[in-house]
């Protein structure tokens, strides 16, 4: 680590919005193509008696692969992941995509079939290439039009096209079918003149100057500041780098214009640039104190105080805040929720399934064992959960109560909950505090036996792409009076959790129809002569 004494940290995360990547297959006819005397060409009647036979399929079934969701890793349970090794296969329980099979219309079509042999030691993934005939009556026989099995990539406007597509595309209404249909899938596809640049797994992500540097070790552990960033390729590095109070403000890496000065290119080769965004800044002081500040727009830079190196950077490879939403919260999702010290922004737990949790119910239903038990709770599913209390003529009333509400509530139950699914910590007021309520009954013991907690919610924003944001929380205790009980006897209780989520949006502005209504008499017959 630096050899100074004070150090500042800060976290980014970037976000990326980039074009997919389009992957274009070769014809048949192209790959095969041999140079040769020309063929003399044939009448009508010849090429009406010669057998047609289907063209060759563009797609091969056999390198599809639908569950084939992570890159360069095994996919649990996908049988046609090449990633996966036979010793993977053998640890699968089934094949998620029994099946691959190309366009369904087709008459007859080629088709990937994978099946496990559970009864070999050990397991083995069996892959077969079958002949599949539509059974439908209406199916494509043959595709002669390749140029129609493919989306095209569009024209990007430029300088010297962009009157053009301005008078094609400019107006209220246009075709996307070109003036006339180029049947020579030898020519040169226009769209390929004018092919872009994009982000491929692995590649660095360029910047204004050059690519995008994080700090890492190379052949020691001293810092190396020439290591990329790849596209889609997680890392975290640690490294150590020796940093003396007199050149401190000297090294850029230990510097946050290190990090946020370059502007990330969108797409390689391109003019569109993207600018680095720092989220938060944390810094810790000489006895490892954390301290989140409260705005993320101030510059620290290095500098010599006290003859100490402060403000030098201490860590920006770091893990993203897993959100719930964007920005609104999504349903199945967990609640996030945290808790604010005094003066700070809010501070969550780092698992997002522990943030916010119900009573877990057991098998035994048992309360004193089902003690740390917790389920999350999840946006838009309502829940109730419980077990049951076993009272003696031994237990004491205030114990009893406080072990109690710590099983309702669990260890540390969160003092807000984020509005939305993407809610900062910094931005506090993103965030809604939880109502406390208490139900009881007048007596000397009071013990609780349910908490209640309602999520009250809106659809936010567009008709046509509503969020979810959550309005307000209330959680409810409820109480009852424990009476002594005679010596020897016991009683069982029930104690239950339960969250209800309740939608309050308020109706369309009066006049206003989300869907328009034809006041229009069919004829009887219409539907004849079908019942």
């Amino acid at each position: 680590m630096a050899a100074a004494q004070r150090v500042g940290v800060f976290l980014i995360i970037i976000f990326l919005l980039l074009p997919p990547l389009r992957v274009a297959e070769p014809s048949a006819e192209a790959a095969g193509s041999v140079a040769g005397p020309a063929a003399p060409p044939e009448t009508g009647a010849a090429a009406r008696a010669r057998p047609r036979s289907a063209p060759a399929p563009v797609t091969d079934v056999a390198k599809l692969c639908v569950c084939d969701l992570l890159v360069a890793q095994c996919d649990v349970n996908c049988c046609c992941d090449p990633d996966c090794s036979a010793d993977d296969f053998s640890l699968f329980t089934t094949c998620s995509v029994p099946i691959v099979t190309g366009d369904s219309r087709l008459c007859s079509q080629k088709a990937a079939v994978y099946s496990l042999d559970v009864e070999a030691n050990p397991p083995e993934r069996i892959f077969k290439l079958i002949d599949q005939v539509n059974p439908s009556v209406f199916c494509i026989h043959a595709t002669n039009y390749e140029q129609a099995l493919s989306f095209s990539s569009p024209e990007m406007p430029t300088a010297e096209n962009f009157d053009q597509l301005l008078e094609r595309f400019g107006s209220a209404a246009f075709s996307a079918e070109p003036d006339n249909w180029n049947m020579n899938t030898d020519a040169q596809n226009p769209s390929d003149v004018n092919e872009t640049y994009r982000y491929e797994y692995g590649v660095p992500i360029q910047t204004v100057d050059a690519f995008l540097r994080l700090p890492s070790p190379v052949v020691s552990s001293w810092c190396s500041d020439a290591n990329p960033a790849g596209f889609l390729v997680n890392q975290a590095t640690k490294c150590t780098r020796s940093v003396s109070v007199e050149k401190c403000d000297n090294i850029q890496a230990v510097s946050m214009l290190f990090y946020i000065s370059s502007s990330i290119l969108a797409v390689p080769k391109s003019s569109h640039m993207v600018n680095i965004t720092v989220q938060s800044i944390v810094v810790q002081s000489l006895n490892g104190m954390r301290t989140l500040l409260n705005s993320s727009d101030a510059l620290r830079l290095p500098m010599i105080s006290d003859e100490l190196c402060i403000n030098i950077v201490h860590g920006v490879n770091t893990k993203p805040v897993p959100l719930s939403g964007n920005p609104g919260y999504v349903v199945g999702l967990p609640i996030r929720a945290g808790f604010r010290p005094q003066g700070s922004g809010i501070i969550q737990n780092t698992n997002k399934y522990g943030q916010l949790t119900l009573l877990q119910s057991t098998s035994r239903q048992d309360c004193l064992a089902a003690q740390g038990a917790r389920i999350p709770i999840l946006f838009g599913y309502n829940m109730i959960s419980g077990c049951k209390l076993r009272i003696t003529a031994a237990m004491k009333c205030q114990p009893l109560a406080q072990t109690l509400l710590d099983l309702l509530k669990g260890q540390s139950f969160p003092e807000y909950v984020a509005s939305f699914g993407n809610s900062q910590a910094q931005d506090v007021l993103d965030w809604v505090p939880i109502t406390h309520l208490h139900t009881s009954e007048q007596s000397s013991c009071q013990i609780p036996v349910s908490l209640e907690i309602e999520v009250k919610w809106t659809k936010y924003g567009s008709l046509v792409n509503p969020q979810a944001r959550i309005v307000n929380v209330t959680a409810t205790i409820t109480t009852t009076t424990l009476k002594q009980l005679p010596s020897g006897r016991e009683k069982t209780i029930p104690i239950t959790s339960s969250v209800v989520f309740t939608d309050i949006s308020s109706p369309a502005e009066p006049g206003y129809k989300a869907w328009p209504t034809i006041n229009v008499k069919l004829p009887f017959d219409f539907f004849f002569p079908f019942v």
